[in-house]
């Protein structure tokens, strides 16, 4: 069965290159697809405050980490996590296993969405350190979030007839 991982978008820097956070995903993403646990990944996200689209930028990462091109599908236009899961599983291969990639503290949001538009999906979690009030705000973040990603995950269910 071929696991079609998809990585979650993140900011870009103002010069065009991926945010640490960005990075981390790719790198994640590419250790993951050498050690043969990803058949295709997927990166999502479109423009955001600085340079190209995150998918584009984050594509261009997996390349430089050595990630064939057939093996990349480029998700661009997405703004939010939602968006991100709901246009990648439009490039996904019929009957594809869903892996979705990025920081811990935002996958079980992420997971939320995909469920409850009737998704099976695993996580894969990238280990990083980051400064305590980073992470705190990141937690209190997505706890705010989730309210809202679930109303959007069931009313795009709900359009797809899941």
């Amino acid at each position: 069965m071929t696991v079609f991982a998809i990585v979650l978008g993140a900011a870009v820097r103002p010069d065009g290159t991926p945010s640490p956070t960005l990075d981390l995903r790719c790198t994640h993403a590419a250790t993951l697809h050498s050690a043969g646990r990803a058949d295709l990944i997927c990166t999502t996200g479109g423009p955001g405050r600085h340079g190209p689209p995150e998918g584009d930028v984050a594509a261009a990462r997996l390349r430089a980490l050595g990630v064939p091109d057939a093996a990349i599908r480029i998700e661009r236009t997405s703004r939010t996590t939602h968006e991100n899961i709901v246009n990648a599983l439009a490039l996904a291969p019929d009957g594809a296993h869903i892996l979705l990639i990025s920081n811990r503290w935002h996958l079980p949001r992420a997971a939320l969405i995909a469920r409850l538009m009737g998704r099976r999906v695993a996580t894969s979690g990238l280990r990083a350190t980051a400064p305590p009030l980073g992470t705190a705000r990141s937690i209190l973040r997505e706890a705010l979030a989730t309210p809202l990603s679930a109303a959007r995950a069931l009313r795009s269910a709900r359009r797809s007839g899941r």
